[in-house]
C-alpha cells in the first residue's frame, strides 16, 4: 500500500528531503532514478522544478515526454489526433535509456527533450555524466503494466504518484493548452476528451507507487495566498 502525503505546491521542501536522501543513500555507490507519475495537468513538471532547483548540480530530469513520435510519425500512422497517449511514445526506446541510466556508463549518455513550442522530440538534449547520483523521470505511464511500460517500474527505485483536486487539474490542463495556441474552446475539448481518456488509464495504476503525494495549490488553502507558479504542468 502506497505511503500518502500532502504536500503545499509552494513549499516542497519535504520532498525534496526525501529525493536528496534517494541520490545518497547509505553504502550504495550506484545511481538512484526517481520517478514522478500522474494524470496530465497534475503538476510533474511543477515538482520536478523544485526538485531540479533544490538539488543541481546532483540531479538531473530525464522528461518522458522527449520520447514522443515525431509529428511526421504521428501523421503517418493515423494517431496524431490522440497525441499524448500510451501508443504516441517511443515506449521501448524509454526502457533502453532507463537501463543504461541504471547502470553508469564511463561516458555522459544523452537524452531526448520536449521542445513544446515546436510540438518535437529533440534528440540529445539532456546530458547524464556518470557520475550523477540522482535522475529524475517524470511522465504519466511510468506505472503501467502493459507492453513495453511494465518494464519501467522495475527500473525505477521509487515512484511517486502525484494527485490534486480533480477540477484544480482540469482547468491547469486546460489553461497548458490555451498557451500553446488552441482556442478556449479546442483546449477545454482536449482536456476532457484524449487527455482525460489518458488520465482514466493512468488513475488505475497509483497502486504500484511508493508515495501518493496530494498536491495542494494556494487556492486551497485558508489564507487565500497568491499563487506561487502558473498554468498547470505535467
Amino acid at each position: 500500500m502506497p505511503e500518502l502525503v500532502r504536500a503545499d505546491e509552494c513549499d516542497l521542501s519535504g520532498l525534496v528531503d526525501r529525493a536528496r536522501r534517494l541520490a545518497a543513500p547509505p553504502g550504495r555507490a550506484a545511481r538512484s532514478l526517481l520517478g514522478l507519475a500522474g494524470a496530465p495537468g497534475v503538476g510533474k513538471s511543477t515538482v520536478a522544478a523544485a526538485l531540479m532547483a533544490a538539488l543541481a548540480p546532483d540531479a538531473v530530469l530525464v522528461p518522458l515526454d522527449g520520447f514522443h513520435l515525431a509529428e511526421a510519425e504521428l501523421h503517418r500512422l493515423g494517431r496524431h489526433r490522440r497525441k499524448g497517449a500510451p501508443d504516441t511514445f517511443d515506449a521501448a526506446g524509454y526502457v533502453n535509456l532507463l537501463r543504461r541510466l541504471r547502470a553508469p556508463e564511463p561516458e555522459t549518455v544523452y537524452a531526448p527533450r520536449f521542445d513544446r513550442h515546436q510540438e518535437e522530440p529533440v534528440a540529445g538534449a539532456v546530458p547524464v555524466p556518470p557520475e550523477l547520483p540522482l535522475v529524475v523521470t517524470e511522465g504519466n505511464y511510468l506505472l503501467v503494466e502493459t507492453g513495453p511500460w511494465a518494464a519501467v517500474r522495475g527500473l525505477l527505485d521509487e515512484v511517486w504518484f502525484l494527485v490534486r483536486d480533480e477540477t484544480e487539474r482540469l482547468d491547469r490542463l486546460t489553461a497548458r493548452h490555451a498557451e500553446h495556441g488552441r482556442s478556449p474552446v479546442e483546449a477545454a475539448a482536449r482536456a476532457r476528451g484524449t487527455d482525460q481518456h489518458n488520465a482514466d488509464l493512468v488513475a488505475t495504476t497509483r497502486h504500484r507507487a511508493d508515495l501518493i503525494v496530494e498536491l495542494v495549490s494556494p487556492g486551497q488553502r485558508a489564507s487565500g495566498a497568491v499563487s506561487c507558479g502558473g498554468a498547470g504542468r505535467g
